[in-house]
């Protein structure tokens, strides 16, 4: 199974992040929108990352110039025909992923993996969408894509060797280091991390500290690089709370149900960053 030509669904901050990542390691990419301005828009949005890149010094232009010649965007579904791989980033909502891995399959060549960037859904339930489950697998990367250095390989039981070596040798190439997890809600990282986040949550609607104060307290004391409630702003308020809905209703561990102040925040749009205003504000 050789990879060479990736197409991308979905073009939020994800999905924009993996098509970069892609065609600065070498890959052909298309990146899929629904509609094409919105596909222009990431690809003018991944040009100004490029450029950062050039004005830092990490990137020089000629390699700017061959990334952007191998991205291209479109609003039509079919143009991933004839890719070796696609990684859907849409919407965390089973249903519309299960829908779109039934259009996939129709439209893409027999011999293309098709691989999700979920973070919590089961992959065993978009692969029976398929008539191809053994090339169904998950490919999860994490944001910012360009930067973090983990991939999450998810393996449903359907999936076979040849899928799983393909995509460690397509992450190995955009320069990550892949691990190989079990189909289970969470896999590694949000399975550990969002039980945290959920309980600093908890701590601040309990009035042990302020906001700013836990995150200043996780950061000096555990020496992480950034605080509880700015990661929950980064990750997007709705993005959390889907994916401890998702674990509570896969393990009801009492530990993944979601503290009500989240719930609300989210019911208000305080989204975090995206929305502009979180638990910090991001509007000035």
């Amino acid at each position: 199974m050789s990879i060479a030509r990736i197409g991308i669904v979905g073009s939020g901050i994800m999905g924009s992040g993996i098509a970069e990542t892609a065609a600065t390691s070498g890959f052909e990419v298309v990146l899929r929108s629904r509609n094409q301005s919105t596909a222009d828009a990431t690809l003018a949005a991944i040009e100004k990352s490029l450029n950062r890149q050039v004005e830092k010094g990490k990137r020089t232009e000629t390699e700017r110039d061959e990334a952007l010649a191998r991205v291209s965007g479109t609003s039509n579904l079919a143009a991933l025909k004839d890719t070796d791989l696609v990684i859907e980033s849409v919407v965390e909502d089973l249903a519309v992923k299960k829908e779109l891995f039934n259009e996939l399959d129709r439209i893409t060549k027999d011999g293309t993996i098709l691989a999700t960037n979920t973070s919590t859904l089961p992959v065993v339930e978009l692969a029976m969408q398929t008539g191809r489950p053994d090339r169904v697998c998950g490919v999860h990367f994490f944001n910012p894509a360009p930067v973090m250095s983990l991939v999450e390989l998810v393996r449903p039981i359907t999936a076979s060797e040849e899928t799983l070596a393909a995509v460690r040798t397509f992450a190995e190439a955009c320069g990550k280091t892949p691990v190989t997890v079990k189909d289970q809600a969470g896999f590694v990282v949000n399975a550990l991390l969002f039980p945290y986040l959920n309980n600093a949550v908890r701590l601040y609607e309990q009035g042990v500290a302020s906001i700013a104060d836990i995150d200043t307290a996780m950061r000096g004391g555990c020496g992480f690089p950034m605080g509880p409630f700015a990661l929950l702003d980064l990750v997007g308020l709705d993005t959390s709370l889907a994916i401890l809905d998702a674990l509570y209703h896969e393990f009801k561990d009492p530990n993944y149900a979601a503290v009500p102040l989240l719930r609300r925040m989210v019911a208000a749009e305080l989204l975090g960053r995206k929305s502009g205003q979180g638990f910090f504000d991001y509007r000035s």
